[in-house]
């Protein structure tokens, strides 16, 4: 298979990215502002316009993410038999006339919970091959030799996506409702997939390799690559665990905000984009923390250090202690920004062209559905034991998600191993 290689310009200076990586990275970041806005203009949806219970808000969170437990594993072997471009168009024009459903639904007077419950299920469908397509595709347009800075790049990106995201997100709520802010989602999906028709004549033509055995039998050697791999099993141990403790938090932060609190949603996507802030923060410190201290120990030690910080977010409230909870925040997304480049350069270094698919959709089979478990989670502590105390039991799960990479070889591990 063709790659980009990183080579060199006459000064020593890296060449720019291939224009196929900056396509899907331009698509990446058009496609992140829609996702962000919507992910907070759902729950306040359902919260403020539909009355949602805490226990609805938890099952609307569990089923946006429940597609990567139901079809994550074979998915990966789809991507890995199909054209990747090709996939991560389809997801995106499928998923924009699934969210375009929902604000035509309200204007109509047809919405209802479970109208919504089935359209973050099936748009969760089009996340999975979309996801899986994209980290597959990635070390195709980039070469090997780049990934770490490619996945900095992406990432660091994500976050800042993510600050503006959830802020406009809240502002566009607050201003025009819900529903006018899930249509700029439906349209940022339109405007992804156009921009992906355009990698066609630029990057290299890949041919899906043959792979031997059945559906079954490639299944089973994507799963086999994760869990027998002495790198990537803690790995994969500490980020679902990583992902399962946030979301106990997230999830319920609607309930905190526009409830609790009394607190509108233009507050609710401010206290989130400090979160972004805090991954911006580790995706760009990631590289020169790692190229220090080495790869293993960027991957536990900022978890060791931010695990008290994180207990502050449960002392969220009005005033000054608004800004207490954010600073735990703050803390716990840099953490998981750092996390974030760190590991996904891991997995794609130590995994073979022909297993990209298959290891990238267990790893998103593992830690989405460690976030389907945690809505879940948060959604019956909130109903049956409070809103706090999800809090609680997220932060305390935070404190100990560095243990499966401190406890392996990945503990001293300097620079990841590269594979062809």
């Amino acid at each position: 298979m063709t790659t980009a290689s990183m080579t060199t310009g006459s000064k020593g200076q890296p060449n720019p990215w291939p224009r196929s990586f900056r396509l899907l990275y331009a698509a990446a970041l058009i496609d992140g502002v829609g996702f962000h806005i919507g992910q907070l203009a759902v729950p306040v949806l359902a919260v403020s316009l539909l009355s949602a219970s805490p226990g609805e808000v938890g099952l609307l969170g569990a089923l946006s993410t429940a597609a990567f437990l139901l079809i994550g594993l074979p998915a990966g072997v789809w991507v890995d038999r199909l054209p990747r471009r090709a996939v991560l168009l389809t997801a995106d024009l499928t998923r924009a006339a699934l969210v375009a459903s929902v604000p035509v639904a309200w204007w109509a007077g047809w919405l209802t919970i479970p109208q919504l419950y089935l359209v973050v299920l099936l748009t969760g469908v089009g996340t999975v091959f979309a996801d899986v397509a994209a980290q597959s595709y990635l070390p195709e347009l980039v070469g090997r030799g780049r990934l770490v800075a490619a996945n900095a790049l992406m990432m660091s990106t994500n976050a800042t996506v993510q600050i503006a995201g959830r802020g406009l997100g809240g502002i566009v709520v607050q201003v025009l409702t819900a529903p006018v802010a899930i249509v700029l989602d439906a349209v940022t999906f339109v405007v992804s997939g156009v921009i992906l028709t355009r990698i066609r004549a630029e990057a290299p033509r890949r041919r899906p390799p043959r792979v031997p055995g059945g559906f079954v039998q490639q299944l089973g050697a994507g799963v086999r690559h994760v869990t027998g791999n002495p790198l990537l099993r803690p790995l994969a141990l500490s980020t679902a665990s990583i992902n399962l403790s946030m979301q106990l938090t997230t999830t319920l932060l609607p309930v905190v905000f526009l409830r609790e609190l009394g607190l509108g949603a233009a507050a609710l996507g401010l206290f989130l984009g400090v979160g972004g802030i805090g991954a911006l923060l580790g995706a760009v410190t990631a590289r020169p923390l790692a190229e220090r201290i080495g790869h293993g120990r960027a991957l536990w030690l900022p978890g060791l250090l931010v695990a008290p910080l994180g207990g502050l977010v449960t002392l969220i409230d009005t005033g000054p202690m608004l800004w207490v909870a954010a600073v735990g925040w703050l803390a716990l997304a840099w953490r998981t920004g750092v996390g974030n480049v760190i590991g996904v350069s891991l997995r794609q270094g130590a995994t073979p062209d022909a297993l990209l698919g298959r290891m990238n959709a267990t790893f998103r089979f593992l830690l989405t559905g460690a976030l389907t478990i945690g809505a879940v989670l948060a959604g019956v502590l909130g109903q049956y034991g409070g809103v706090r105390t999800a809090l609680v039991v997220g932060a305390l799960a935070n404190a100990v998600t560095w243990l499966p990479v401190f406890c392996s070889p990945l503990r001293t591990l300097h620079r990841p191993p590269t594979v062809d």
